[in-house]
């Protein structure tokens, strides 16, 4: 499975908890850290610990392991880092804060609608 496919796939466990305004932001050409950026948005510390654990357990299941991870202290802003693929689960005032859709905004953007 490539990059893209495999971010993809993540996007189905995101909506499996019911994250939203999820963008794939495909960074190869702009940066060195990572193919694809996925972004997703939570409206509570419990549903960001919740789409995180649900990418980080099924994806344990079938051996892949997640290489860095960081905010689980606070829930505001998670960083699952699958090399290829990193993921950002913002709680909602965290992702207008940082706003990385804007940072990042040379990069070609595709968006999933919620379920």
């Amino acid at each position: 499975m490539d990059s893209k496919e495999f971010a993809i796939s993540i996007v189905d466990l995101v909506l499996s908890k019911k994250g939203y305004n999820i963008k794939l932001l495909n960074v190869k050409s702009i940066s060195s850290i990572s193919d694809y950026f996925l972004l997703c948005s939570a409206d509570s510390d419990i549903q960001v610990k919740a789409i995180s654990d649900e990418i980080e357990d099924n994806l344990s299941e079938i051996g892949i392991k997640c290489f860095h991870k960081e905010g689980f202290e606070s829930l505001n802003w998670v960083i699952l880092d699958y090399f290829d693929v990193v993921v950002h689960v913002f709680h909602k005032s965290a992702r207008e804060y940082y706003n990385l859709d804007k940072l990042w905004g040379d990069a070609e953007t595709t968006t999933f609608a919620e379920n």
